[in-house]
């Protein structure tokens, strides 16, 4: 006879086996505790470690004492600094060729038009780590760009938030419409209209679990850390011209640096 304490995760693995084959798609509800108590002969509390248990493994999705959903899973995504350059070069293109490059290409292998993109664009005083990291005094008023995507219908979400000196973002009245996003080419694209030519672009990676918020938003698994990229953009000048800070959940991203190295000859 099974221990209790082993028969929550042969649960898991009966239930997990059931995902897999496809008897509950994904978005679906899945059953309640109550009803997997009943269906499978076990106490209630060991049908609720085996829900938790899949929650874990990134099977299921659901706060605990709500609705609990199969997962739609994300897609994988990586992330590679020679993005940056590739951006660039699209910077003097018309708009019909930047149009066809972005983040949803680059990063997910998938075309901006399959995504669900949200742009939010508000002016603000800069948050005191942001007015540091762009030189400037505390409270200096900032355009602010909230943008979210969706690569499937039922995942989680991605997200990011740029800010660029209102001073700056001032000069092309564009930059404040959200009518006009997504931005063909870019955040480089935006500040080359601003008479801006960015030199190099520096990533500052760190690691944290996510916050209620975060883990809700982008369908995060339990203990699941998220990496929180904040991109800093120089011109050529050397002014930081562009703050922008990325949480990535780390069950679904890859960071892949390339760094080219000068013959010796």
């Amino acid at each position: 006879m099974a221990h209790t304490s082993s028969k929550y995760l042969e649960l898991a693995e009966a239930l997990a086996e059931a995902v897999r084959r496809g008897e509950y798609a994904p978005g679906d509800r899945f059953p309640t505790v109550v009803e997997l108590a009943k269906a499978h002969a076990v106490a209630p509390n060991t049908a609720s470690r085996a829900v938790q248990v899949l929650k874990e493994q990134g099977l299921l999705s659901g706060k605990p004492g709500g609705t609990t959903r199969v997962r739609v899973q994300p897609i994988h995504q990586v992330r590679v600094n020679t993005r940056y350059q590739a951006e660039k070069d699209l910077v003097l293109e018309p708009e019909e060729v930047r149009g066809n490059f972005g983040v949803a290409e680059s990063d997910h292998g998938v075309s901006v038009s399959t995504m669900e993109n949200h742009v939010r664009l508000d002016v603000v005083p800069a948050p005191i780590d942001v007015a540091e990291a762009l030189g400037v005094a505390q409270g200096t008023l900032v355009l602010r760009r909230i943008g979210t995507r969706r690569t499937k219908q039922g995942a989680g979400m991605g997200k990011s938030v740029s800010y660029m000196p209102h001073d700056l973002a001032s000069q092309n009245p564009d930059l404040f419409d959200p009518e006009r996003e997504p931005w063909p080419g870019g955040a480089q694209h935006q500040l080359h209209t601003v008479g801006i030519e960015v030199d190099r672009i520096e990533d500052r990676v760190t690691a944290a679990m996510p916050t209620d918020t975060e883990t809700e938003e982008q369908d995060i698994p339990p203990g699941v850390p998220v990496l929180r990229v904040r991109k800093i953009s120089y011109s050529t000048d050397g002014q930081v011209v562009e703050v922008t800070d990325i949480p990535l959940p780390a069950d679904r991203v890859e960071l892949r640096y390339v760094t080219p190295l000068k013959r010796w000859s």
